[in-house]
């Protein structure tokens, strides 16, 4: 009942900002509750509860789940892994879980990762465990941490499982890439930025992607070099969510995989 009250006190908070001191009484409150003593990793399977299963289907935010069919493939191979935090209180309600993929490579790309042809990697023969999608599962939870000790102790947990894995990556979107993008247009329509902004006119086209030039592929990859290195928050972090998430957790921004997820939202 309190996180539910807290969802609508986020959504209250736009239409009246005094009741941020009510918040933040939440937010000390949740982050004692939930701290990690009380929190229980456990991995879901395809043996898993058909009500568990549904809220991953639910909740899955990066890379959405299409049907049943599409959740076995993401759950009963033997090269794929699902955990999910679980706390005493909320019975049967996933907190955040994470999707992860063994590999014997870094892949540049989420289609051959999601395929229904791909051939299964027998998991003592991978090298590299990747995380391919992160999913907070209750509203009335944001803000409070989950992820950071999640990521960490599956990477423990797979290492000691399967001791030849020696990578570990997360394949990551740029979410807030295409805003910044075009904010360099500035608001008056005049440029910003003169390298920047003449990539707006082909990317307007909405089968842009199809085949762009060489050009466009550098002048983009330019941009996001510069959206993840350049672009700051007033605290001086990166502005992505996803890359402040990751970096603030200790990873490295190892490389930029162009046309990685070629999906409507990964291209929106």
């Amino acid at each position: 009942q309190l996180v539910a009250m807290r969802e609508d006190l986020l959504e209250a908070l736009h239409e009246d900002p005094w009741l941020a001191a009510v918040d933040a009484d939440f937010r000390h409150l949740f982050g004692s509750w939930f701290n990690r003593g009380f929190l229980a990793l456990q991995r879901i399977d395809w043996s898993t509860p058909a009500h568990i299963l549904e809220k991953i289907i639910q909740y899955e935010a990066v890379h959405a789940i299409t049907s049943w069919d599409d959740l076995r493939l993401r759950l009963e191979p033997a090269d794929r892994r699902c955990f999910a935090f679980f706390h005493p209180a909320l019975v049967g309600e996933p907190l955040i879980f994470v999707e992860v993929a063994l590999t014997t490579e870094v892949p540049g790309a989420i289609a051959p990762l999601l395929g229904s042809g791909r051939v299964p990697v027998a998991p003592e023969r991978a090298t590299t465990a990747v995380f391919y999608s992160i999913s907070n599962c209750q509203r009335g939870l944001r803000g409070i941490s989950f992820g950071n000790f999640l990521i960490k102790q599956v990477a423990e947990d797979l290492k000691r499982e399967l001791p030849s894995l020696t990578t570990f990556v997360t394949l990551s979107p740029l979410p807030g890439f295409c805003r910044w993008l075009a904010a360099q247009h500035g608001e008056n329509g005049a440029s910003v930025d003169a390298a920047i902004g003449p990539l707006l006119d082909p990317l307007r086209r909405t089968d842009w992607h199809r085949n762009p030039s060489k050009g466009l592929r550098d002048a983009l990859s330019r941009a996001a070099l510069r959206y993840l290195l350049d672009a700051k928050d007033p605290a001086g972090k990166p502005i992505d969510s996803v890359a402040r998430f990751h970096l603030g957790n200790g990873a490295r921004l190892e490389r930029l995989h162009w046309m990685a997820d070629t999906s409507e939202k990964g291209l929106g």
